[in-house]
């Protein structure tokens, strides 16, 4: 078949559909031809015709093809120099996604096919995997379709929450309903399932006003874990930046986008933001040796960082075998296009960007203006758009930006979370001093650059590591079933498993552990900053101690909702919650640790011992300090007296002034307590108490 093409043009790249055709533009700077391929349907095995895209406008090679409509299957095929050796990986036997495509029509499948590189290429390359016994790629090459999603006015629909008032539960889209008994089975682990009535109840229900959703960008599973019978579960290892992951669309085909911008407004009629964890750090082509699926025989030089001593290799800052090109203007483009789309299009709210000290690295060093950094503070499509950096990436030269975001951006906090974890599984030991400032806002880290408790993104667990319950059972890792024999995983998790490894039926210990996940739970609620939960934690949710349960797509991973059932922790959670909300003296913008506040002369906080004095500096770097107390002063006139006791024994802490309320003693299973006390309180072992004064 004959298809009448014209130039076109080469903006905006991937597939737009036009008047009487579509226009098809690709970036590769150093490609020699490129070729368009298209499929009858996503289950063709050779493409049904292969159209020259012989028109080329600042390294944008374009043509615009009459007769064709959205629901078109299509790849590209890009010829070019095989020449490791300056970093060129060129290979016309492979049919190639678009980096921008919309949608997904066909996900890649393993097979010989799928690579490109020569058995000794390693490090002496000479010639790619080219010849096969004539194997041709296309078999088992990703494709993409050309679609027109609908424009839909999200700026009037956005819940738009401050981030003084922001709780945000980490969740992920097929974990968390794949065992809900309330969601139809036909919809479990899907985003219409997310976006279910009693799951939003739920949240609703919490008072979550953000939900942040692990990787939702099409992303592939590498054939080593596929070998194992195991599947990249958590999505960190992405391929099509425009396009919803479509294996989470609960109806088969090509129904995502549509499916995905009905989940998220839904979210928006309830109240809740939707964030997306996005990686932009390396693609799922992994190392060299990985598979050629995009980026890799597009362009490699372009999209990847390369070793300048030796362009064979790959600088490895992501600890997945690439790093992404995120200072070159093609990929800052890239970035910020995907970015706009899914704030213009599909109605996003904000993103959570993994290992984010990559996006900011020039040739090797970390600069907080780097050319993508930049770029982000100068989109206007997101303005007001919630910008969260997981401020670490590799360990290594720049690889830990706590702190060094620009100010527009919040941060996790890892040092708030491993603070906390120390602080109450390890008895207080020597780290009184450090804690109190992770509660305070984390003014050592933030402050020096004038940004407020608002930068603190504040977590105790996450996707990555051990559940909360999981956290207070066991004192080492049990990553087995991940089939590396245990040996992947954090080794310090700062746990504690209360006197006995694993699960019990001790009441004793029972009774300690949920003790010490109410403390937990209470001091991220009562923190300055921007409290993140992570899912099912609320209940107990379980890993069977697997803290790094990245491959198994499975119970071990699955959220079960079976804890649900009248778990007097759901309600404890929601109490603090409301408690947090009812008074800005726990969510502040601006709070002045120890010192006065210039505009009232007041302080914001005084820390106080057990006899009721205040704590000097001195005192900090005690290591034998270990209950104290926090007074704090509420902007609406009221006081609150938080006071810690991380230790086995009872202490009594003598009370200021008049008289107080006990409003919550993790000691008690209760949710909330209303206890009148004066002169003085007890705070039992292991437990907090939060007091406000009567009024």
């Amino acid at each position: 078949m004959s298809r009448n093409v014209s130039p076109g043009t080469h903006h905006p790249l991937g597939a737009t559909p036009r008047q009487g055709g579509v226009n098809f533009a690709l970036f590769s700077e150093h490609a020699e031809r490129v070729n368009l391929c298209l499929f009858d349907s996503s289950a063709s095995q050779r493409p049904s015709e292969t159209i020259a895209l012989e028109w080329c406008t600042d390294y944008v090679h374009h043509v615009f093809v009459e007769g064709i409509r959205p629901g078109q299957v299509y790849g590209y095929r890009v010829e070019g120099p095989w020449d490791p050796v300056h970093g060129h990986r060129f290979d016309p036997n492979k049919v190639l996604l678009d980096p921008y495509a919309r949608v997904i029509a066909r996900k890649s499948r393993w097979g010989p096919g799928v690579y490109s590189y020569h058995a000794d290429e390693y490090p002496d390359a000479s010639a790619p995997q080219r010849f096969l016994n004539g194997l041709d790629s296309a078999a088992t090459a990703p494709l993409g379709m050309v679609s027109a999603p609908p424009d839909v006015a999200w700026d009037a629909k956005r819940p738009r929450i401050a981030w003084s008032d922001t709780l945000i539960y980490e969740l992920h889209v097929r974990g968390f309903t794949r065992l809900h008994p309330e969601v139809p089975p036909n919809e479990r682990g899907t985003y219409k399932g997310l976006a279910s009535d009693p799951v939003l109840e739920h949240l609703q229900h919490l008072g979550v006003t953000a939900v942040e959703l692990l990787p939702v960008q099409h992303f592939v599973t590498e054939d080593r874990l596929e070998k194992r019978g195991l599947r990249n579960y958590w999505g960190y290892q992405p391929l099509g930046y425009f396009a919803p992951e479509p294996s989470y669309s609960s109806v088969p085909g090509t129904q995502a986008v549509a499916e995905f911008q009905a989940m998220v407004r839904r979210f928006h009629e309830a109240g809740i933001e939707v964030i997306l964890d996005v990686v932009f750090n390396h693609t799922g082509e992994l190392g060299h040796d990985g598979p050629t699926l995009s980026f890799r025989g597009i362009d490699n030089a372009s999209y990847y960082r390369l070793d300048e001593r030796d362009p064979r290799k790959y600088l490895n800052y992501s600890g997945c075998g690439n790093t992404l090109r995120t200072d070159h203007p093609p990929v800052v483009r890239l970035v910020i296009d995907s970015l706009q789309y899914w704030i213009q299009t599909m109605g996003v709210d904000g993103f959570r960007f993994d290992l984010a000290a990559t996006l900011g690295r020039t040739q090797r060093d970390f600069d907080r203006s780097a050319p993508l950094l930049a770029a982000i503070a100068q989109a206007s499509a997101l303005d007001g758009a919630k910008l969260i950096a997981e401020p670490w990436d590799l360990k290594g030269e720049g690889g830990d930006q706590l702190g060094q975001f620009p100010e527009t951006w919040s941060e996790w906090n890892r040092c708030f979370r491993d603070d906390t974890r120390r602080y109450w599984l390890n008895h207080g030991a020597g780290c009184t001093g450090s804690f109190a400032t992770r509660i305070a806002g984390s003014s050592d880290i933030f402050s020096p650059r004038d940004r407020g408790p608002r930068a603190s993104i504040n977590f105790v667990t996450a996707h990555d590591g051990f559940t909360l319950a999981d956290l207070v059972t066991y004192g080492r890792k049990r990553n087995l079933a991940n089939g590396e024999n245990d040996q992947d995983g954090d080794d310090w998790n700062h746990s504690w498993n209360c006197g006995l490894e694993g699960p019990t039926t001790d009441a004793a210990v029972l009774s300690l552990r949920a003790r010490q996940r109410r403390n937990l739970l209470a001091t991220l609620m009562l923190s300055q900053g921007v409290p993140m939960l992570t899912a099912g934690d609320e209940f107990g949710r379980t890993q069977r101690g697997n803290n790094n349960a990245y491959c198994q797509d499975n119970e071990i991973s699955w959220v079960d909702w079976s804890l649900d059932q009248n778990s007097p922790s759901v309600e404890f959670v929601r109490s603090l919650v409301r408690l947090r909300n009812a008074d800005t003296a726990f969510r502040r913008e601006r709070f002045f640790q120890g010192l006065a506040d210039p505009r009232t002369g007041r302080k914001d906080v005084h820390w106080v011992l057990h006899d009721g004095t205040e704590i000097s500096p001195d005192q900090w770097s005690d290591p034998d300090l270990a209950g104290f107390g926090a007074a704090i002063a509420g902007e609406t006139g009221n006081r609150y007296l938080l006071l810690f006791n991380p230790t086995a024994a009872a202490r009594r802490f003598v009370l200021p002034g008049s008289d107080w309320h006990v409003l919550v003693d993790t000691w008690s299973a209760d949710t909330v307590a209303t206890a009148a006390v004066r002169e003085s309180v007890e705070v039992r072992e292991y437990s907090l108490v939060l007091l406000t004064e009567a009024r």
